[in-house]
């Protein structure tokens, strides 16, 4: 579907509160622009812009080409705090405690590089640590003055209490310690305790770094006034349907002065050695300006919020995912003769991991990465993630407000086809 199809009445947000929204399921495909053909279970990968939205962004884009100068120079903030407040707002925080970034990657390297690292530190990620998240802290610890890696193991299935008892123990065993906790896992696209992980490593005096780059439009009711952890991040173009890429990233004020300078440092650094120093720039003003970019995405957030409130808000979207994750996952473990990884529910917000048809001695190779990836994407027009964990194979399913069960059956199917190639394969 061609946004030129789009009927007049979708061209702005205004224009929606006019009617009613589509049911979710696949009537909601009206508000997308997807291949007719194309099932998407994968959208907590790269994220989904709603056509509503994509109006937006393409009215401010004209806005701004009209006269660049004019709306970077003088318009810009205005719609900037807009943003920022309306985010912050969603998430329990202040306005001037969240600055936005390009993406969640983004916003982690900056935390960890505004450290001051020293000989003995330690920092702590996880084997399911995003991976480039992960690459990032291993950097660290390759430059000087070498902080050490220190690896969490989890391993799933598992439980709640079982993380937070081992989580408790190895940050007893380390000090001096900056962690980099999970909100919801990538792969597993599972929900971890990250509150109560925040909580042991606040008593034990270790910094906490929340990649909740999944979190925002997945999980209610986030309040970070109220969590406390001591940075944040969580990317507003997967599911909450800004346009990509843009990331909000928290700071609570009682930690702002860690963030000497953003990435790239900004035109108005404040350095102790400028002869006119009177103290380091204000947390939010480092992140006002960092450079020529498309800042469209940034303030595309406003009319994302416009948008899922339109649809009923963030619990009647997310009653919806959440049940058709369960719903979705179960069905599909049937169809293909395997289980779901976390068959209480406990772990599962809208992203379900379900076990593939596929012997665990066959271990991950890029080769079968894409043999599984192309059968999905180019035979069968189809996708969902797949990844290796704890000697067994599995996908993770994105539920959405545009699929529904049958959407499972589709999969299914194209994952047989996919799996018996992988084990003919590995046969060779």
């Amino acid at each position: 579907m061609s946004s030129e199809s789009t009927p007049s009445t979708l061209t702005s947000n205004v224009e929606l509160d006019k009617q009613a929204p589509p049911l979710f399921g696949h009537a909601m495909h009206k508000l997308f622009e997807f291949d007719p053909s194309y099932v998407n279970l994968n959208h907590g990968s790269c994220g989904s812009l709603p056509m509503p939205v994509r109006a937006a962004c393409d009215k401010l884009s004209t806005r701004i080409e009209a006269n660049p100068d004019k709306f970077l120079r003088i318009e810009y903030i205005h719609h900037w705090i807009e943003a920022r407040t309306r985010v912050a707002k969603l998430i329990g925080a202040d306005t001037d405690e969240c600055v936005l970034v390009n993406n969640a990657l983004h916003g982690i390297s900056t935390i960890l590089r505004n450290f001051e690292w020293h000989e003995g530190d330690i920092i702590i990620g996880t084997n399911t640590t995003y991976n480039a998240v992960s690459r990032a802290i291993r950097y660290l610890g390759d430059i000087s003055p070498y902080p050490q890696v220190s690896t969490f193991n989890l391993q799933f299935p598992t439980t709640h209490a079982d993380i937070l008892e081992n989580w408790r123990e190895h940050i007893r065993q380390t000090r001096k310690v900056v962690a980099v906790v999970d909100a919801i896992a990538s792969n597993p696209g599972v929900r971890l305790p990250w509150k109560e992980m925040v909580a042991i490593c606040r008593d034990a005096g270790v910094w906490s770094v929340v990649d909740a780059a999944h979190s925002i439009g997945q999980e209610v009711d986030i309040s970070l006034s109220e969590a406390k952890p001591d940075f944040w991040v969580s990317t507003c173009n997967k599911w909450l349907f800004a346009k990509r890429s843009c990331a909000v990233l928290y700071v609570p004020k009682r930690n702002q002065h860690v963030i000497k300078s953003c990435i790239p440092t900004p035109r108005n650094y404040y350095s102790p050695q400028d002869e006119d120093y009177n103290g380091p720039q204000s947390f939010v003003n480092l992140f006002e300006w960092t450079g020529t970019i498309d800042y469209v995405p940034f303030l595309s957030v406003i009319a994302a919020l416009d948008f899922r409130q339109w649809l009923g808000g963030e619990h009647k979207i997310n009653e919806y995912t959440h049940n058709l994750a369960i719903a979705g996952g179960k069905h599909l473990a049937s169809l293909l003769g395997t289980r779901v990884m976390d068959p209480d529910g406990d772990l599962t917000l809208n992203m379900v991991n379900v076990e593939l048809p596929i012997p665990g001695d066959i271990k991950y190779s890029n080769e079968i990465n894409n043999l599984l990836r192309n059968t999905l994407l180019v035979e069968w027009n189809v996708y969902a993630a797949h990844y290796y964990h704890n000697g067994k194979w599995w996908t993770r399913c994105s539920a959405q407000i545009w699929n529904e069960i049958s959407d499972f059956e589709v999969l299914a199917n194209a994952f047989k086809d996919a799996c018996q190639k992988v084990v003919k394969f590995a046969k060779q």
